[in-house]
């Protein structure tokens, strides 16, 4: 189990900002380490939380600080933190079909798309769409039910980015997105749709950078707990997904 572990230069990292985090308790840095190690332990290898090493603690009140982290926005806090010097020259914007796996069902169907639960040709699944910077590290991200189209979360995530080449497939080659990135002094490197009655220009050269964002989500489907959506709380499996997010950037 030695591969399981986070390295002390990128533990400083993490430790130095939960440190000044409000309303968790983190003073004893071992037993902090120890339960992000943990998480990571659950995240990589995809076991069930009951199947949790005992040398890393009581397995159910691992899951339970996991889980309070997770529903306080902690982990997203911590990859906030570490996405602040980022390189702001290109974005790209993607999305990616995660399959869920039947422990992750029981809910109504409403309740279901509360939980970015659905049905896509894919089957039970949730669509992750997510912000890359130019070097292919996650900026940000959201989750949605899997039949959701890719365009629907694009004017969120992309607003307050500024004087960047915004680079997409042209499922997100609409009107109002490209207005929207013109507003805000952006360039969109987004192909035309083939209906588009007057074709727009791009620079096919840049559009090439997009590979970027096929690798991050090729990188994160490593982590066994996002290859395959366990968790029933869409708050959980984002929780999760921003830790594999960050512990990227510290590579």
């Amino acid at each position: 189990m030695d591969k399981y572990y986070i390295k002390s230069a990128d533990w400083k990292k993490i430790y130095e900002f939960l440190k000044f985090c409000s309303g968790i308790r983190v003073k004893n840095e071992e037993k902090t380490k120890t339960f992000a190690e943990a998480v990571y332990f659950i995240m990589r290898t995809g076991a069930q939380w009951r199947e949790l090493p005992i040398y890393y603690g009581k397995w159910r009140s691992v899951h339970k600080r996991f889980e309070q982290w997770s529903h306080k926005g902690l982990w997203n806090q911590i990859l906030s933190y570490f996405t602040e010097g980022y390189d702001g020259e290109s974005i790209m914007i993607d999305s990616t079909i995660i399959r869920a796996h039947p422990c992750a069902a029981g809910y109504e169907k409403d309740q279901q798309a509360r939980e970015c639960l659905g049905r896509s040709k894919g089957g039970f699944t949730t669509k992750i769409h997510v912000v890359v910077d130019a070097l292919g590290q996650a900026l940000r991200f959201s989750l949605m039910p899997g039949q959701r189209h890719d365009i629907t979360q694009a004017s969120t995530l992309l607003q307050g980015f500024e004087y960047a080449n915004v680079i997409a497939d042209k499922g997100y080659d609409s009107n109002a997105l490209i207005d929207q990135l013109q507003e805000q002094n952006c360039i969109p490197v987004i192909p035309c749709r083939s209906n588009r009655k007057i074709p727009r220009e791009y620079d096919e050269h840049l559009y090439k950078e997009r590979h970027l964002v096929e690798c991050f989500f090729n990188k994160i489907k490593h982590f066994r707990r996002i290859f395959s959506r366990f968790d029933k709380k869409a708050s959980s499996f984002a929780g999760f997904l921003a830790y594999a997010s960050f512990i990227l950037w510290l590579r």
